[in-house]
């Protein structure tokens, strides 16, 4: 009676574990900007990748099955949830205000904002606790950055 019980207890513990890893996670989130709009350019492409690796070391083999399993993960996904959950639990509140950042970043590597894309980082940052002054600022240091560039 035991042994039963404390393998139903072992099997609870096993589906409680993240089903993905801090760096899938951030891949997954960076990738729904990239797709928000339906209209994926070559920049933005080019960006979601040089934002990706600000948030992740590792080589450039394990980057590029990154970046494919990042957009992979992010098309078969219900929800933003499981995502901003990993980060929630394993980043701090400056990293996630990086991560929405890297966001805005994206959404503007196509030198145009559609409302998808910033209904979409509105919630993300909603979902990673990030208050709505700080996704004011994170869009507007990435707006003056495009400006000084």
């Amino acid at each position: 009676m035991l042994k039963s019980f404390l393998k139903l207890f072992e099997d609870t513990q096993k589906r409680t574990e993240p089903a993905y890893t801090l760096e899938l996670a951030t891949a997954a989130l960076l990738s729904e900007i990239v797709n928000a709009d339906n209209e994926v350019t070559e920049d933005e492409r080019a960006e979601y990748e040089k934002q990706l690796r600000k948030h992740v070391s590792v080589d450039d083999d394990a980057m590029s099955l990154l970046l494919k399993r990042g957009h992979e993960t992010a098309d078969d996904a219900v929800d933003l949830v499981q995502f901003t959950q990993v980060l929630n639990k394993h980043c701090s509140a400056e990293e996630r205000k990086d991560i929405v950042k890297s966001l805005w970043a994206i959404a503007y590597a196509d030198e145009s904002l559609a409302p998808l894309e910033e209904s979409t980082i509105r919630q993300i940052a909603d979902l990673l606790y990030l208050p709505h002054s700080q996704y004011i600022k994170t869009k507007l240091e990435v707006l003056e950055g495009a400006k000084s560039e």
